[in-house]
């Protein structure tokens, strides 16, 4: 008879304990080992390479966010600005229609009138600017078909061919974007721009 109380001397046939026995897992050679300093510096590594492309990835974003809402603010006020220059054209016109010997002998009635529409048109061309909207004269420049549309030719041999000679309504950008380009005349026939001198050895 065998004493329950008896301790189990058999290796073979282990007692039954509460719980159970795991075997340590095989590890390749390669891997270090863990809690080793090279497990610990890879680790490290490779923390330090997500922070970066993290921080890399939100400076993206404000970036193109920045980007994204000075577009919308611009495309905002585009409509508006394009409508409001028909008033600007309107009132040089206006100044346009009053001939010079006019303006000279005006009387005061006349010429606070002269002076009203000045002030309101250099008034509404400041506001322009401040939101972004400037005008530009291309007189005596070399032709640009990204700013200005050409409206006829001038036989001008005073002046180097594709030069703008006249400048039938001013342009505007908004920003670096052309809001309205500005129509022009051309110079045709005239001299030909000087080409760049080349070096002789």
């Amino acid at each position: 008879m065998t004493d329950p109380n008896r301790p189990n001397d058999d290796p073979a046939n282990p007692a039954p304990s509460g719980e159970p026995v795991v075997s340590k897992p095989y590890i390749m050679p390669d891997d270090p080992e863990e809690g080793s300093n090279e497990a610990l510096t890879k680790e490290l590594a490779e923390a330090r390479d997500k922070t970066l492309r993290t921080l890399a990835e939100m400076e993206n974003l404000r970036q193109r966010t920045r980007r994204e809402v000075s577009d919308s603010k611009m495309n905002g006020i585009t409509g508006f600005a394009r409508d409001i220059l028909d008033i600007a054209d309107n009132l040089q016109r206006a100044l346009d229609a009053v001939p010079t010997e006019a303006k000279a002998n005006a009387d005061p009635g006349l010429q606070a009138l002269i002076d009203g529409v000045e002030l309101t048109e250099r008034s509404m061309l400041n506001t322009l600017e401040k939101n972004g909207v400037k005008k530009f004269d291309p007189s005596g420049e070399k032709f640009d078909p990204n700013f200005q549309q050409a409206m006829y030719e001038v036989p001008d041999p005073s002046v180097p061919a594709g030069t703008v000679v006249q400048v039938v309504q001013a342009g505007y950008t908004i920003g670096d974007r052309v809001l309205r380009p500005a129509l022009v005349g051309v110079a045709k026939g005239g001299a030909k721009a000087a080409p760049a001198p080349s070096e002789q050895a």
